[in-house]
């Protein structure tokens, strides 16, 4: 939850262009944790974009209806993560107190109302003296803590980093791990100090998820920034861990349903953690049907769990972007930055296939077929939008 911004997007943009034309197999993959935990990235949804500190026990018992009734639960979405400012002190035993205003029945009971439906709990902590928003944070109590989340139910735990100064980030991200393994209860940990101490290069073997980039703000511009600057870090990612662009601003009216249709797409090309940050329980029918498109939705839960990468920017601003897929299928992205609408294509070869080769095409957001062909596929695409598609092979004559 940091407020710094890593860098430029355009400087991002150059970066991410470079890595773009080595191929993710002559890269060396990290190594990930291997505990049956995020085999395809998380999904779920969490308080802090819509939020921030006004949480308390009646939204999350809501917000878990919500994801139920509103068939998030079903596309797939399962964490339901409490952001800061849910506590308030420690008591003389060093135990972490929840706000008793808020939860005035406790974050087990919480966790246990989540699970009844069906749902997966998470809770937020701080790796330093104190959380962003000022509240206790884990340092010195990490298996303190963790013990008392095992007790509580909890499946999920986000770590930031603020008030951290002088600390060593994988020092004590691998401490509270431990901690967490220690308890002997399955719960991922989601890495947040926002890719300030290059989390690429060690968290794969530390945490599931991992902070790549500053905090995403509602605007195309934010958006962008932090895909490019997340996709730098393509071949560290896999099953078991995944670089983290940051959470879904999806429903929250900064942008464009073109462009929150591009937030979805660009999130699932790069197999990022998908965690919802709008309230649930009032977002209107085209913000549910981008969320739960179930289409888009498997490119990201694809379970090969290679992250995606850009393969082809003949001009500024039009892209391409592929994610191979179990099968030997390909899911493409056709990404317009520009303000205008514009043709993009692209060649069999750019994402991988023999240029010879037949595949389907399905458009992943019109839900429909677009035929055989080979060689070559190109599409218009509207200003600040996509056009993403599948690629099936079709074998034989």
């Amino acid at each position: 939850m940091n407020r710094h911004r890593l860098a430029s997007a355009a400087a991002a943009a150059a970066c991410a262009l470079a890595f773009a034309t080595v191929p993710p197999a002559a890269r060396a993959q990290g190594r990930r944790l291997d505990d049956g935990l995020a085999r395809t990235p998380p999904m779920g949804w969490n308080t802090w974009n819509k939020f921030g500190c006004d949480v308390n026990e009646t939204l999350i018992e809501q917000t878990a209806d919500a994801m139920v009734s509103s068939g998030m639960k079903d596309a797939g979405y399962r964490y339901l993560v409490i952001d800061d400012c849910w506590q308030v002190a420690r008591d003389s035993a060093g135990t972490i107190v929840p706000d008793p205003q808020r939860f005035p029945n406790g974050i087990k009971a919480v966790a246990e109302y989540v699970h009844a439906k069906g749902l997966l709990f998470g809770i937020y902590t701080d790796a330093g003296t104190k959380t962003c928003q000022g509240r206790p944070g884990t340092l010195d109590h990490e298996a303190q803590d963790a013990r008392t989340y095992a007790a509580w139910g909890v499946d999920y735990v986000k770590e930031d980093w603020c008030n951290s100064r002088g600390l060593t980030a994988p020092v004590q991200y691998r401490k509270f791990h431990d901690a967490l393994v220690a308890t002997g209860r399955p719960i991922v940990l989601s890495i947040c100090e926002w890719g300030s101490n290059q989390p690429w290069e060690w968290a794969a073997g530390i945490g599931h998820l991992w902070r790549t980039t500053g905090d995403i703000d509602d605007s195309w511009g934010s958006m962008l920034a932090n895909l490019d600057a997340s996709s730098a870090h393509q071949a560290v990612a896999g099953p078991g861990g995944w670089n983290d662009p940051d959470m879904l601003e999806i429903g929250n009216g900064g942008m464009t349903s073109g462009e929150y249709r591009a937030h979805l797409s660009l999130w699932a090309i790069v197999a990022a953690p998908l965690i919802a940050g709008n309230d649930l329980r009032t977002m209107t029918p085209e913000t549910r049907d981008i969320l739960t498109n179930r289409e888009v939705l498997a490119v990201d839960q694809d379970s090969l769990g290679v992250e995606g990468w850009m393969v082809r920017q003949t001009t500024p601003g039009l892209q391409v972007w592929t994610k191979p897929l179990r099968g030997g299928g390909r899911a493409v992205v056709l990404l317009n930055r520009t303000g205008a609408e514009a043709a993009i294509g692209f060649d069999w070869t750019d994402v991988g296939l023999a240029r010879a080769a037949r595949a389907r095409v399905r458009d992943l957001w019109a839900h429909a077929d677009r035929g055989v062909r080979a060689g070559s596929w190109s599409a218009q695409v509207p200003s600040h939008g996509v056009v993403m598609v599948s690629l099936t092979p079709v074998r034989g004559r």
